[in-house]
């Protein structure tokens, strides 16, 4: 598949459409599909090792390629239905409060949701059992008509960026109301690939037929309009995770979860959760260099990819720890350490000798519940950071390292408000987990002020469900 950087329509100046809600602006005649469809080809035949090493070597992607070719369960009845897609687990969670909010406001409107990626569909089935739940398909021009005949959407929602030329021609066509909700579109990774010559006018051409995009800063703003989202039809209304995000002191589950894994009660514990590549073995180095000064201070990892739950185990094992595994570890259990057949620690194991392994999906925010400082992963390699509203809303101090380009605007306010500490170096990690063990009050008082921070930013799912009522020319209910 083409990244969706790379999808291309051409600029036909003298046709216009009116979409309910948004004021008539030109359209661009769309490529002729068949010819992305043949663009499509060379890119799917050039992807297939990849995606081959990732089925067999990595277990992805195995599973649902029916539906990515659209055969999609048939809708039953004749109720108006939203499709949502978001691509990635992180999306997923993010789309929580937007759907309660369209049932509670929009209850005549079935809800479907896709996902592109295996632990993102596995949380939306999760999520929404009593939703059509869906792989998302491919962007081959014969399998969006086949998906929209079978869906029937009134609206499609796109959480982020996830926008496919082929779906934005054929749905603009049906008057089908495209959106991009949560929207953001980093400098590094998709600005610079626009703004080349050729895509900009291209990509131009298939972001001037999106109905509405609700960005989650100016900033991103700025740069939908700069691809050619109507100024008019721009609208900053905030990250909608400050709405998912769980304002509370406890979190359900978490207790059992510690009692399980044998997490000590008194002794404080340091999450490292998200964590990517390279980032466990500076947590670990941290972690040394801390029990100096902090000997009975506990650690628990939490990486972003399952794929990558058994290769951190070799390597907590690899420095003479003992990996102890939520996986291993059900409620209700005695803690089981390392792997089935390897070595297990022996009774009466001190604390310091194990480093608590959270291998599960979902269950991030109990960790992050038990916490007595967090380090927010993904930011101290560059990979944009990771979601730090989660961290806040329970009010726990955290610190993060440079990279937080996916989540520029939220660490820009923790920190504004002194409710974060960022490091600009790995060699900085074990200083700054030090300091917020060391200074309890000053540590609690970081996390009153982040979770401060998303109290103040909420409302973004009222405004963006706002929009949708708006371009459906619909009735909401408000009770």
């Amino acid at each position: 598949m083409l990244p969706q950087e790379e999808g291309l329509t051409l600029l036909n100046p003298l046709a216009h459409v009116t979409l309910q809600g948004q004021a008539p602006s030109p359209i661009m005649l769309p490529m002729p599909v068949f010819l992305l469809d043949l663009l499509y080809i060379p890119a799917a035949i050039l992807y297939l090792p990849i995606l081959l090493y990732q089925m067999i070597a990595l277990g992805k992607n195995r599973r649902g390629w029916a539906e990515r070719f659209g055969a999609i369960r048939h809708r039953a009845g004749t109720r108006p239905r939203i499709w949502i897609h978001a691509v990635s687990l992180g999306e997923v969670n993010a789309t929580h409060t937007l759907v309660s909010e369209i049932r509670r406001r929009l209850p005549d409107y079935e809800i479907a949701v896709s996902a592109t990626t295996d632990t993102g569909y596995a949380a939306a089935c999760r999520l929404y059992p009593d939703c059509l739940v869906f792989r998302y398909p491919l962007d081959f021009s014969w399998v969006v008509r086949r998906a929209l005949r079978r869906i029937r959407p009134s609206a499609i929602i796109l959480m982020e960026l996830e926008v496919w030329p082929n779906l934005v021609s054929l749905a603009t066509r049906r008057r089908i109301a495209l959106c991009i909700a949560n929207g953001r579109i980093t400098e590094e990774r998709s600005m610079r690939r626009f703004r080349k010559p050729i895509i900009r006018l291209l990509a131009r051409s298939m972001f001037s037929r999106i109905t509405w995009t609700a960005a989650q800063d100016e900033t991103y703003a700025a740069r939908f309009i700069e691809l050619g989202v109507p100024a008019d039809c721009v609208h900053v209304v905030g990250s909608l995770k400050y709405d998912t995000a769980v304002v509370a002191d406890r979190v359900d589950g978490a207790d059992a979860l510690a009692d399980a894994m044998g997490i000590a009660p008194h002794a404080p514990l340091v999450v490292a959760g998200s964590t990517g590549p390279g980032e466990e073995e500076m947590v670990l180095e941290a972690w040394g260099a801390l029990r100096a000064d902090h000997p009975d201070t506990q650690l628990a990892i939490i990486p972003r990819k399952p794929e990558r739950f058994a290769e951190v185990a070799k390597l907590i094992e690899s420095r003479g720890y003992v990996c102890r595994r939520r996986s291993r570890c059900p409620d209700g259990s005695p803690p089981a350490d390392s792997e089935p057949n390897g070595p297990r620690s022996p009774s009466g194991a001190s604390a310091e000798q194990v480093v608590f392994l959270g291998d599960t999906m979902g269950e991030l925010r109990k960790f992050y519940s038990l916490a007595g400082a967090v380090f927010v992963g993904r930011s101290l390699v560059s990979l944009g950071g990771s979601d730090v509203m989660e961290v806040a809303g329970l009010a726990k101090p955290m610190c993060f390292g440079p990279h937080m380009d996916n989540f520029s605007d939220a660490a820009e306010k923790l920190l504004a408000a002194d409710a974060a500490i960022q490091i600009p170096s790995p060699g900085e990690l074990s200083m700054a987990l030090g300091r917020l063990l060391s200074n309890p009050l000053e540590a609690s008082d970081i996390g009153r002020r982040a979770q401060q921070v998303v109290l103040a930013n909420t409302g973004a799912t009222r405004k963006t469900i706002d929009l949708l009522c708006g371009a459906l020319g619909a009735s909401a209910t408000t009770h």
